[in-house]
This record gives C-alpha cells, sequence and structure tokens, in this order.
C-alpha cells in the first residue's frame, strides 16, 4: 500500500479516530476484511455479514498487526469508527489511487474476466511491478481491497471490474479511474437481473465512458454490442478479434489434442508464433484482448508474446486441466457457468477427448437467466448431442431436467446426481482409465471441490 497515515485514512473516510495513540501512524499494509489474511501494517475492515461480524475480531486483528480497524461502532482497539465501513473502504481506496503515478487498467466483460487478468498480468509484469485483482476480487468489496495494495514502486494497477446492474462499473471507475478500459464481450451472464443483452452493455460501457481522452478504449470487434462503444468514448479506440478489421488479431488458430491452442498473432508491429499453456480454443480471444491492452500500456511485442507463452491461469476452477496416474484427465472449469463459458467448456472437452477417448460432463443448472433459461438450456444440450458423450450427470432441476431429458431422447446416457450419494463415488463409478470428464457449474454449487478431489488436488 501506498503508506496513508491514521489521520489521512480518516479524513478520506469521515470517521473518527478512538483508542489511537499516534494519529501519524502510518498503514503500510492493503485494506482487509479477513481476519486470516492481516499483514503488518493493514487496516482491517470490520464488516457485518449474515454469521460472522468484523467488529467480534477487532481486538485480535490489532494483535495480528494491523494499524486499527475500521469500523462502525466503538470498539475497544485503535479504531477508525465511521458511518458505514464498506463505504469507508471505497474512499480510503479513492485517496490511495490519487497517489498512484503509475498505470491504472481496467477490464470487464460478461465471461473470460478473470482469465484474462492473468493472461495479461503474465504479459505485465514482465514490463513492471503490477498489482492485480486476486481471485475474482471484482465487486465492491474485493476492488478496494486490490486497489489499496498498490504500491509507490509499481508501475500497473490491473483492475477487474464485475456488475450486475447499471451504475456498478460506474462506481468502481470513481474509486480507481482507469487509463486503458479492456470490454471483451457482452454475453448472457446474470441476463435475468439485467433483463436484456442491450442493459448488459450499457452496463460495461460505462468503463469506457469514465476513460480520460487521452486514454485508450480497448474493445472487442467482433462483437457489435461491445464495438459501439467506440462512440462512448472520446479516447483513442484500439480492437481485437478474429476479422481482418480487427487491430490485433489471430491467424491460423489450431487446438492440439491436449486442448493447448497454437495461433499467429498479427499486429501492425509485426507477427508473433503463440503456443498457449492455457486450455480451450476461447482462451485465443482472451489472449488477443490481454495482447490488445498491453499494446495500449506500450508494452513491445516480443514482450507480449513471452508473456502469452508463459501465462497460467493462476485463478482456480477455469480450465484447470490434470491428468492422474490411470489416464483420466479431469478438466475443472467449475469457478462459474454463464451460457457462454459453457459452451466454451464443452468445446474444450471434444478437443482434449479426440475421437479417441471417452467423454464424460458433469454439468450444473445455469443460473440467472430470466426467460431465456429454457432458450439456453436447449442450446446446451443441442451442442452436447452433437458432442456425443458417454455419460452426462447433471445437478438442478426443472432446467436441468429439461435439458437430460433432450440428451437421452436423442440416443445419449444422462441423469440427474443422485441424491444421497457423494457426487464423487458417482463420477467415480463411471470412469475408466483415458476417460476426460468436464466439471462445470456455477459457483453456489460448489462443483470446484469436487473437481479438485477428482483430480487428486488439495481441496482449497
Amino acid at each position: 500500500m501506498i503508506p496513508l497515515s491514521l489521520q489521512d485514512a480518516a479524513l478520506a473516510a469521515g470517521g473518527q479516530l478512538t483508542g489511537v495513540d499516534d494519529p501519524a501512524r502510518l498503514i503500510t499494509g492493503p485494506l482487509v476484511f479477513d481476519s486470516r489474511d492481516i499483514t503488518p501494517g493493514s487496516l482491517f475492515c470490520c464488516l457485518s455479514g449474515k454469521s460472522v461480524d468484523g467488529h467480534d475480531f477487532a481486538s485480535e486483528a490489532v494483535k495480528a498487526g494491523a494499524v486499527a480497524v475500521l469500523a462502525d461502532r466503538s470498539v475497544d482497539t485503535a479504531a477508525i469508527v465511521v458511518p458505514d465501513v464498506l463505504g469507508a473502504m471505497a474512499q480510503i481506496a479513492a485517496r490511495v489511487a490519487s497517489l498512484f503515478s503509475g498505470t491504472v487498467i481496467g477490464l470487464t466483460g460478461s465471461a473470460g474476466k478473470t482469465s484474462t487478468k492473468d493472461l495479461l498480468k503474465s504479459i505485465l509484469e514482465l514490463d513492471g511491478p503490477t498489482v492485480a485483482t486476486p481471485r475474482s476480487f471484482n465487486n465492491e468489496i474485493g476492488f478496494p481491497v486490490t486497489v489499496s495494495g498498490v504500491e509507490n514502486s509499481s508501475r500497473y494497477l490491473l483492475l477487474e471490474m464485475g456488475a450486475r446492474g447499471l451504475g456498478h462499473i460506474d462506481s468502481l471507475c470513481g474509486i480507481a479511474r482507469p487509463t486503458i478500459a479492456t470490454v471483451l464481450g457482452v454475453g448472457s451472464a446474470h441476463i435475468g437481473e439485467f433483463g436484456s443483452r442491450v442493459v448488459i452493455a450499457q452496463a460495461k460501457a460505462e468503463i469506457v465512458r469514465a476513460l480520460p481522452a487521452h486514454g485508450t478504449a480497448v474493445l472487442n470487434g467482433d462483437d457489435p454490442l461491445v464495438a459501439a462503444m467506440a462512440g462512448d468514448t472520446n479516447a483513442t479506440v484500439i480492437t481485437f478479434g478474429f476479422s481482418e478489421g480487427c487491430d490485433i488479431r489471430a491467424e491460423q488458430v489450431v487446438v492440439q489434442h491436449d486442448g493447448r491452442p497454437h495461433f499467429v498473432l498479427v499486429h501492425s508491429a509485426g507477427r508473433r508464433h503463440i503456443v498457449l499453456r492455457v486450455h480451450g480454443r476461447h482462451n485465443v480471444l482472451n489472449a488477443l484482448a490481454a495482447a490488445a491492452t498491453a499494446i495500449a500500456a506500450g508494452v513491445p511485442m516480443d514482450r507480449i508474446a513471452q508473456g502469452l507463452r508463459e501465462a497460467e491461469i493462476s485463478s482456480g476452477g477455469r480450465m484447470e486441466v490434470t491428468t492422474r496416474t490411470d489416464g483420466v484427465t479431469v478438466i475443472n472449469d467449475a469457478f462459474n457457468a454463464s451460457p457462454e463459458s459453457v459452451l466454451a467448456a464443452l468445446a474444450a472437452l471434444s478437443d482434449i477427448a479426440d475421437p479417441t477417448r471417452r467423454k464424460i460432463a458433469v454439468l450444473g443448472e445455469m443460473a440467472e437467466l430470466g426467460d431465456e433459461a429454457a432458450a439456453w438450456h436447449d442450446r446446451v444440450a443441442e451442442q452436447i448431442i452433437r458432442l456425443g458423450p458417454a455419460k452426462v450427470i447433471g445437478i438442478g432441476s426443472g432446467h436441468m431436467d429439461r435439458m437430460l431429458t433432450t440428451i437421452t431422447a436423442a440416443g445419449l446416457t444422462a441423469a440427474k446426481a443422485s441424491e444421497g450419494v457423494p457426487l464423487i463415488e458417482e463420477i467415480t463409478r463411471v470412469l475408466k482409465p483415458g476417460d476426460v470428464v468436464l466439471v462445470k457449474g456455477a459457483n453456489a454449487l460448489g462443483l470446484e471441490a469436487v473437481a479438485r478431489e477428482l483430480a487428486g488436488m488439495p481441496t482449497q
């Protein structure tokens, strides 16, 4: 964290210092809301949840190394007392961001945000010290935590921005205004809450409208709703995609049987052959977005190519591919399940399995799709039928029942996960050496832990 005194933090947050013996004492660590993450010099934020109240851990937090706590009422330790802890976190993070002299990069899209962030981070770290969103800290709680982690020595602050409604991204940009803004695509994630893809596009466009005139918008030129955002800014516009008209594009895309894509990265600065370590053909588009954003930041092409070749998806549950000693390959893509990401994961299953290996799909029902839910589950069912897996195990009801009925009517083996039987046991019973199994579902279903256990990896 760029050092900030307790006095300055209290002033930024509109709070009062209580139990503080030295108002000039510096906060040198980031904002923390989980007491297990406390580091010396950090500021512990006492958020109140449904089952846990951070105020109950205030004293322990200071004993563990926190300079003080951020609280909405008096506690028996050094504190900045504010009317609203979450709002104060944003205000303190905004103060830190105002002291940062490096490049702020914002990244959003309906799918692929975290994977693209990981790819881009790999590139930027070759160019200078980089602070990036950990895991999926892209909302009103995690975002200020990430911003507060930036240091004087940092060159880049890479921020993933999520939205579940209009105004959300605008609020995040109010904390840390990007000078480079990247929009990956407008899909159907949370369409039940937004109402339509047009409204989703309006929400995503907030990141572009926040740009200063000297900034750069990096837009998916193949997505009409994203490409149209060029009209929302006076900043420079760079496009990426597969079309000839895109500034950064991919040619000669090939996906090998291990699921890793090969392609030629094409830009006016030259052509580079790229072999990704990450799996799934959909990650070619994410790689293009990362490359275009790095170009906007002034990173040389050779460094961009190196970063892409070396990049791995460090955030769990996204195309984690593990092959066991018995030859079974487990694809853990269970962090989330937007419709587009489900279709992409099924394509990856097909690429990795090739015609010689049995395919098993473990799929959770897709949520938050509103009136489009039935149509999306039908579309997934159609792709599964084309894929021809040996077995489909579904988790959920309603639309999942309909999807499984469609699949079985096509002559494939599909059934809902058995009640009273651990899912890991049910999957294990149908596996044979050499099979490829995809585990994909919404984070709330907890399928990532199942996938990790299936792969023989420790659960997180």
